[in-house]
């Protein structure tokens, strides 16, 4: 069993920055590709951000050159610091694992963005 929680969001200014966290429970040396989502009001949830346990990472096209996903496994913890937000950017963000087969989701945690 894996639990995530996701720390971090808030209210900003469009140009301004956030770092999300999630706390992983348990050892995530053994945890695959971990990623960060994001679902808009009226939208489908999408992928922002992934990372693989070997640091390779992967980005929607929206984000690259404004956000980085990271993950210190000795920590348990993965992040993305988002630089540049737009407006855009607001919805809830959610962190994923996908181990032994499955994806686990945290609660989410809402960033917005005002113009």
């Amino acid at each position: 069993q894996v639990q995530l929680v996701e720390s971090g969001g808030g209210l900003v200014q469009a140009g301004g920055s956030l770092r999300l966290s999630c706390a992983v429970s348990g050892s995530i040396f053994s945890i695959g590709p971990m990623g960060w989502y994001r679902q808009a009001p009226g939208k489908q949830r999408e992928l922002v951000a992934q990372i693989t346990r070997g640091a390779s990472t992967n980005y929607a096209d929206s984000v690259k050159g404004r956000f980085t996903i990271s993950r210190d496994n000795a920590k348990n913890m993965v992040y993305l610091q988002m630089n540049s937000l737009e407006p855009e950017d607001t919805a809830v963000y959610y962190c994923r694992a996908s181990y032994g087969g499955h994806g686990y989701w945290g609660p989410g945690t809402q960033v917005t963005v005002s113009s």
